[in-house]
């Protein structure tokens, strides 16, 4: 009989590369990941790793268990959490993964009405973007990825999602459509615009750009390119306020979702409307078998909530 105990130690030893380093990140003993690791061989009968002085690696069994083991251990975490919910325990966990905008403006409202409805309830948060944040739920290392996808051009003055499909394994939650704003320094030509007006992001150009994540700077040449030129990006960074701070020092203009904003004091620098709309859609990600835990689905019932008062 395979136990969990065992395929979390064949997790960390595959993914750390050895005994020592698991056993770190397990907290317990080099002898203890070897011990169990031994009796994790013994219980399926074939050798699950191979050891040739210092390096070690999988076996294909090692590799084809270590594969199942993310999808098994997610369903054993479902299974513990919804009984211990029917036994009356009133405790749980959940494993957040959050995108840095929706860390700052989303996740702080949720999890303090949580605290206050469920205070047995224990969130851990963790910032990745996607699509890594949502790696982190399929490998089963954590319970909800707050994520988002862009809005195409249909070359019809419609719009479509531009990762259709790509979560058709997971249960989605609608969060909020995020408006993105142009950034422009405060002394520039367009900041004059005002709140009631708007730019095209034709008009800018022939400006020195700043870009955010990887998925936000190829959404930003998409955009750019669909209005017929290619941004010459002199600056990228993941840090929303280290963009707005280049910005602000007149270093270039910017393309920021409008939650980026919310969370950060534009010093030096002014948000304008871009025309025509581009959006993202922002939403909470599970895995079917979570979606009926119930620290889960309150914790995803509270992002809905704070989310509607954003929007």
């Amino acid at each position: 009989m395979i136990e969990a105990r065992h395929l979390r130690v064949l997790r960390a030893v595959a993914a750390t590369g050895s005994f020592s380093a698991a056993g770190r990140e397990l907290g317990c003993t080099q002898p203890a990941v070897s011990q169990q690791m031994k009796a994790l061989e013994a219980s399926v009968g074939t050798p699950l790793l191979i050891r040739s002085g210092r390096e070690m690696r999988l076996t294909q069994a090692g590799e084809a268990l270590v594969r199942h083991a993310a999808g098994i251990l997610s369903g054993l975490t479902a299974a513990e959490e919804e009984v211990a919910a029917i036994a009356g325990l009133r405790a749980g966990r959940v494993r957040l993964v959050s995108f840095p905008s929706g860390s700052s403006t989303l996740v702080p409202t949720a999890l303090a009405a949580l605290r206050a409805a469920h205070p047995g309830t224990r969130v851990s948060l963790e910032e990745a973007e996607p699509p890594k944040s949502v790696e982190l739920l399929r490998e089963g290392d954590c319970d909800i990825a707050l994520a988002f996808r862009y809005e195409r051009a249909t070359g019809t003055g419609g719009a479509e999602q531009a990762g259709e499909g790509e979560w058709d394994d997971l249960v989605v939650r609608p969060l909020l459509t995020d408006r993105l704003v142009a950034l422009v320094p405060e002394r520039h030509r367009l900041a004059r615009t005002g709140p009631s007006g708007s730019v095209a992001i034709g008009d800018l150009a022939a400006e020195p750009w700043i870009a955010g994540c990887p998925r936000c700077r190829g959404q930003l040449i998409r955009v750019c390119e669909s209005a017929g030129f290619t941004p010459r990006i002199d600056f990228a960074t993941d840090d929303y306020p280290a963009v707005v701070g280049l910005v602000g020092a007149g270093l270039g203009v910017a393309v920021l979702p409008q939650l980026a904003i919310e969370s950060v004091r534009p010093r030096g620098a002014r948000a304008v409307t871009l025309e025509p709309a581009v959006r993202r859609e922002i939403v909470a990600l599970t895995l079917p078998d979570l979606a009926q835990v119930p620290a889960v689905s309150a914790t995803l019932e509270q992002l809905g909530r704070a989310a509607a008062r954003v929007g």
